[in-house]
């Protein structure tokens, strides 16, 4: 049985829309694409290549599962893409014709809640999920995401996708921390039981 963790950047404010660039998610004209870029450090480098490197199956929805590995198998080298690509790939997406251009990539199609938790019967290995709004929040919904690691950006949009909707209430539990130098912190949560 897998444990999925959602590994998400995200504004005080809960924002996880758009951290990464300009043009990355404009949807519902949202203009503050690439509000986490200059707060990176050799801390959150470090923290990211260790658990990507730790990572043996990755979790994503099927928008980003293009934008996460178009950019990064296209951006030069970098220590994310061996990870990425080599990576069990499962992408969930409500269409069986869904194409997936990135080898070791399998589809899930269907709903959500559905798919992913036989995946998470049967898949040996932990599973991470990097964005994939959508995803998480309906698998959070479901009691289905078991960890989360929150880079939590010293900052407030005020707009934007949030991270968490409105519903019930999710107990957390916090197991480790640290701060970076740019005032980023890294909190990993495991739900509380």
């Amino acid at each position: 049985m897998s444990t999925i963790t959602a590994f998400e950047h995200i504004t005080l404010d809960g924002v996880m829309q758009g951290p990464g660039r300009a043009d990355e998610d404009t949807r519902a004209g949202f203009t503050h694409g690439g509000w986490a870029n200059g707060y990176q450090d050799d801390i959150s480098m470090k923290y990211a290549g260790e658990g990507m490197r730790a990572t043996r199956g990755l979790l994503f929805g099927r928008r980003s599962y293009e934008d996460v590995l178009g950019y990064w198998t296209s951006s030069g080298p970098n220590p994310f893409v061996d990870a990425l690509v080599g990576s069990d790939k499962f992408v969930v997406s409500r269409g069986a014709d869904t194409p997936l251009a990135y080898a070791n990539s399998e589809l899930l199609a269907g709903e959500a809640v559905t798919t992913v938790a036989a995946l998470k019967d049967q898949y040996p290995h932990d599973l991470l999920i990097m964005g994939s709004g959508e995803l998480v929040r309906s698998l959070h919904a479901a009691g289905l995401i078991d960890r989360y690691t929150l880079l939590i950006h010293p900052l407030v949009l005020g707009s934007g996708t949030r991270l968490f909707a409105n519903g019930d209430r999710v107990d957390l539990k916090l197991e480790r921390s640290l701060t970076t130098s740019t005032g980023v912190v890294i909190a990993e949560f495991v739900a509380a039981l």
